[in-house]
């Protein structure tokens, strides 16, 4: 089974402390409307009325052409940083994700990318895995693009 993982937590820490994001801007802070604004360290749905960043952010070491950058959100307050093999909140609240592997050096795997329905994802992610070439596979919004969380082999 794949291991969902979330932001690091000294990143996230970081970033609340005000930290540069990908632009080197520091967090823009919000509040939670309920809908829609899935933490990317707890991995649950930030709750209506509670306190978020808003940040860009790029999953990646370094620049290169691959290295996308998106908008995503986290809870303001302290959360447990989520994860493990157990499919997380945040990718059960919308109808499909995009999903597509990487190699070990941080590039699209072509051939990988699929806008997956919700109730498929663990079945695409271990076709994506039987393939030797991909290295982690990044899940994302179908429909915005934002980086939701990064799923690794649990080998």
């Amino acid at each position: 089974m794949p291991t969902f993982t979330a932001l690091p937590t000294d990143t996230v820490h970081a970033l609340r402390a005000g930290g540069p994001d990908a632009f080197g801007n520091p967090p823009e802070q919000a509040v939670s409307d309920g809908g829609g604004n899935p933490c990317r360290h707890c991995l649950r749905d930030i709750p209506k009325g509670a306190g978020m960043l808003i940040l860009a952010h790029k999953p990646f070491d370094g620049t290169h052409p691959y290295a996308e950058v998106g908008p995503i959100f986290l809870c303001a307050s302290d959360c447990t940083r989520g994860g493990g093999t157990d499919l997380p909140e945040i990718l059960g609240t919308s109808p499909d994700y995009l999903i597509k592997g990487y190699s070990s050096d941080d590039r699209i795997v072509y051939g990988t990318g699929a806008v997956t329905p919700t109730p498929r994802i663990t079945a695409q992610l271990e076709q994506i895995f039987a393939r030797p070439d991909v290295a982690y596979i990044h899940v994302r919004s179908a429909r915005n693009n934002c980086y939701q969380l990064r799923v690794d082999r649990d080998d």
